[in-house]
């Protein structure tokens, strides 16, 4: 897959995450936060497993061919079942956490902040990403990243309208959230590259995540927080908004991101998925009367920049390498 197929795939998951925003706003009036999430994750996993059952079948008979080569018929069958090593089920249960960590503190945020601040102060992994690369991991970033991310940034600042209320407490738990999604970009990208197994991969922390949804559910039912049982009138009114998030911004664009992430830098997608922002901000003055001003028109713009920002270095990536091949 070349670079640029898989920054318009990053892209693409922006875009539905963006319509995403709304539905997760407007469940909690018939559910708890963990409690959406729980079941949310619960299809989106279901729906993946299908495909990820091949991808683990195919990855397995390739295996065995492999151990056929080498070591002959006897390992052939321990290979089947060795698709994914121990290490590769570490890496996807430790994802499944940290995404639990992001949607949990953006979900339970979203009742006391609007949809476009949560779309601006999410989208501040943005700026996260190649910090943490570049400060913590020690990971020198491209030039353009710093001006793309700046941009990007303003602009979804832009479509907040370029001010805040008095901070509420929701506010507070999505900034949070998106330390937890820069990190959960960052590993994406990471074990990711080191696997080849994008569906598999999403399949697990999407289980994992809706056992952790399902554990704090209890917990918050125990204390008070949610409502132990949902109604039966209650999971109708909500299941459109559980269907829209776990087929299509559950199971596609995670699966998208898992797949795009592997072929390009976790900066370059982190700035291109929030256009996520963009989308929320504009769906959210269609669908919730949560209208733009002005100035959010120019947030979009600075958005657009920063894309086209990044996607300027994919084409003169391969620019160089078209001039090296020739030169050769």
């Amino acid at each position: 897959m070349t670079r640029a197929t898989a920054n318009f795939l990053l892209l693409l998951a922006g875009a539905i995450w963006g319509l995403g925003f709304i539905a997760q706003r407007t469940v909690m009036s018939d559910m708890g936060p963990l409690l959406f999430i729980a079941l949310r994750f619960l299809l989106a996993g279901c729906v993946l497993l299908p495909w990820a059952r091949r991808e683990l079948k195919e990855a397995g008979g390739r295996r065995a061919k492999e151990v056929v080569l080498q070591d002959g018929e006897q390992g052939a069958s321990s290979a089947l079942g060795g698709a994914i090593t121990g290490a590769a089920w570490r890496q996807f249960v430790v994802l499944g956490f940290v995404f639990f960590l992001g949607l949990s503190f953006q979900q339970i945020g979203l009742q006391w902040t609007t949809v476009t601040n949560a779309g601006f102060l999410t989208a501040l992994y943005v700026v996260l990403v190649p910090l943490i690369l570049l400060v913590l991991l020690r990971q020198p970033q491209p030039w353009r990243i710093w001006p793309a991310a700046g941009l990007c940034t303003l602009g979804v600042y832009c479509l907040s309208f370029g001010a805040f209320s008095a901070w509420t407490l929701g506010d507070y738990l999505i900034l949070v959230g998106a330390v937890a999604w820069a990190v959960h970009v960052i590993l994406v990208g990471r074990f990711g590259q080191q696997s080849t197994l994008p569906v598999a991969m999403t399949c697990v922390q999407f289980f994992v995540c809706s056992l952790l949804g399902f554990l704090g559910h209890a917990v918050a039912a125990g204390m008070g927080y949610e409502e132990w049982f949902i109604s039966s009138a209650g999971l109708l009114r909500g299941l459109p908004e559980i269907v829209y998030t776990g087929v299509f911004s559950g199971a596609l664009a995670f699966t998208l991101q898992s797949i795009g992430l592997r072929y390009t830098s976790a900066s370059v997608g982190a700035i291109l998925m929030a256009s996520e922002s963009l989308f929320a901000a504009l769906l959210g003055a269609l669908l919730l009367g949560e209208r733009l001003q002005p100035v959010g028109y120019l947030g979009c713009g600075m958005i657009m920049a920063a894309i086209v920002l990044v996607e300027l270095r994919t084409k003169e990536s391969k620019l160089r390498q078209c001039s090296s091949l020739r030169e050769g």
